[in-house]
């Protein structure tokens, strides 16, 4: 082993002169969502309504029509535009912490079956599955708004859009904070 390899490993070992050790990207974003999100009501409503927002997201992209393509023949009815929106935010998160990405993707796939069961109740006579999640996403983001005011601080993703999907991991990280599953 070459001496180069040994001081990789050994700063991988042990923190940096000083004792500090440098937050990770996930750690800050969660840092920065935070400060828009002390008060205890505002909370609570970001409980209820950012996971109704990423379910009632996921519908309405999802109700997005889709070419047929010829090749995926019977499995042509699991590929839409919803996909490559799961794709791309998982693997952002992905980047941000394994761990969580693996938990958001567990949630988007209790959803997808949500929305599923939306499409059968449309396929009974119901509402078409993008008005319902359509009218979910403007009560949800109504009561967002609504937290933010009881907060006294706007919204985190009008500053930066990137908090439209730290919001999401940001309460799976409060989760897994509990389970004591490291992040």
């Amino acid at each position: 082993m070459s001496t180069n390899s040994k001081n990789t490993k050994a700063s991988k070992a042990f923190p940096p002169v000083g004792g500090k050790v440098e937050k990770r990207l996930v750690d800050t974003y969660f840092d920065q969502y935070a400060e828009s999100h002390q008060n205890p009501t505002n909370k609570l409503i970001h409980w209820i309504c950012v996971p109704l927002i990423v379910f009632s997201l996921l519908g309405v992209v999802w109700s997005i029509p889709f070419p047929y393509i010829k090749f995926l023949g019977s499995y042509n009815g699991f590929v839409n535009w919803a996909s490559f929106l799961i794709a791309f935010s998982v693997y952002y998160y992905y980047k941000l912490s394994p761990v969580l990405s693996y938990f958001m993707l567990l949630i988007i796939f209790a959803f997808s079956y949500g929305i599923i069961q939306l499409e059968f109740w449309q396929k009974t006579g119901g509402p078409q599955v993008w008005q319902s999640c359509l009218a979910i996403f403007v009560l949800s983001w109504g009561g967002q708004f609504i937290g933010h005011k009881i907060e006294g601080k706007k919204p985190s993703f009008l500053d930066d859009l990137k908090f439209l999907l730290i919001g999401p991991i940001w309460l799976v990280h409060f989760i897994l904070l509990k389970l004591k599953i490291k992040y």
